[in-house]
C-alpha cells in the first residue's frame, strides 16, 4: 500500500442535550475504522445545558486511508476536489464539515455537525504543496 501524506486526521462532533449520545457516536463512527477509540468530554453550553464533545485522532496510515476512502464516497466528491485550494489553510490543515444526520444513516455527505481536520504533510510546509499532496492522495484513493 502506498503511504498517505497526512500526519493525522481529527474528527469531532458535539452531542447536545436534545440528542441521543449513542446515535451521535454512531454518526461519527461512519468515518472511523471499527476499532477506533473516541475521546469523550462533557462540558456546558451558554445556558448551562450539557454538551458532550466526541472526538478521535487517527495517526495510523491505514486508519487515515479509511477516512479518505469514506471521503471518496461523497456525492459531491468532484466539487470537494475542486475546492481543495480553499479548504487547506496556511498551516497545511485540510478542513471539511460533514453532515451528522446523513452520517447516522451511514451516508458520507458534506454538511454540518462533524468537523474533519487533516494535517497534510508538506515539505517545505507551504500551503500550495499541501494542496497538491492532498489532491494526489485523494485521487489515488478514488482510483483504487
Amino acid at each position: 500500500m502506498s503511504s498517505v501524506p497526512f500526519h493525522y486526521v481529527d474528527l469531532r462532533t458535539f452531542c447536545y442535550a436534545t440528542e441521543d449520545e449513542k446515535r451521535v457516536e454512531a454518526a461519527l463512527r461512519t468515518y472511523l475504522p471499527e476499532e477506533s477509540e473516541l475521546d469523550r468530554q462533557v462540558t456546558a453550553g451558554h445556558h448551562g445545558d450539557r454538551i458532550v464533545v466526541l472526538s478521535a485522532r487517527l495517526e495510523n496510515a491505514d486508519d487515515v486511508r479509511y477516512v479518505l476512502d469514506r471521503l471518496v464516497e461523497l456525492p459531491d466528491y468532484d466539487t470537494f476536489l475542486d475546492e481543495l485550494d480553499e479548504r487547506v489553510s496556511e498551516d497545511c490543515s485540510l478542513y471539511l464539515t460533514l453532515d451528522k444526520q446523513a452520517a447516522f444513516r451511514g451516508e458520507p455527505r458534506q454538511g454540518n455537525g462533524i468537523t474533519l481536520r487533516a494535517k497534510v504533510e508538506a515539505y517545505p510546509a507551504k500551503r500550495e504543496t499541501a494542496v497538491e499532496n492532498a489532491r494526489e492522495a485523494l485521487e489515488t484513493r478514488a482510483a483504487e
